[in-house]
């Protein structure tokens, strides 16, 4: 039995999560702003009644609960594949599924072509807020599914 190809200098451990960081603190943290002001308003009103205050906390939490939602995006890899993670859905790949790690100028986040022909956004890594940030993920995982899969794979942008 043979040994594992060496590890190519620069990969990360694995397993390594890419997520839009900065955009997941502003998202959270303006969902938990939005309900303490919210909250607040509906105790400090007086000629509401405790019907009323609920709702407004409910409609609160509704808020914080979608913002909540759109934080989650993240893209796990490990040594068997990647785990995308998008707004309401979550898929496994193996490293063989993954053809191409696309991030081209104007793309809102990474696009991984697929075996099957098709083609699947991978929210976790989108260039919004931290652009050179997201350049560098989708090179990382472009090096990781040449490494772990059979693929050839296209240039992110910027190189």
């Amino acid at each position: 039995m043979s040994d594992p190809a060496p590890r190519p200098p620069g990969l990360p451990a694995l397993p390594a999560t890419f997520r839009p960081t900065l955009t997941r603190v502003v998202l959270l943290a303006v969902g938990a702003a939005m309900f303490v002001v919210i909250t607040t308003i509906a105790l400090v009103l007086e000629n509401l009644s405790a019907g009323e205050r609920t709702s407004f906390v409910f409609v609160a939490l509704l808020f914080l609960a979608v913002l909540a939602l759109l934080s989650r995006p993240h893209v796990t890899a490990d040594e068997t594949g990647v785990t995308v993670v998008n707004i309401t859905r979550t898929r496994r790949l193996a490293w063989a599924e993954i053809l191409r790690v696309n991030l081209r100028a104007g793309d809102p986040w990474v696009f991984l072509d697929l075996s099957d022909g098709t083609s699947m956004p991978a929210l976790g890594i989108q260039p919004g807020i931290a652009r050179a940030r997201a350049v560098s993920d989708a090179r990382t995982l472009r090096a990781l599914a040449e490494f772990h899969g059979s693929g050839v794979n296209d240039a992110t942008e910027n190189g």
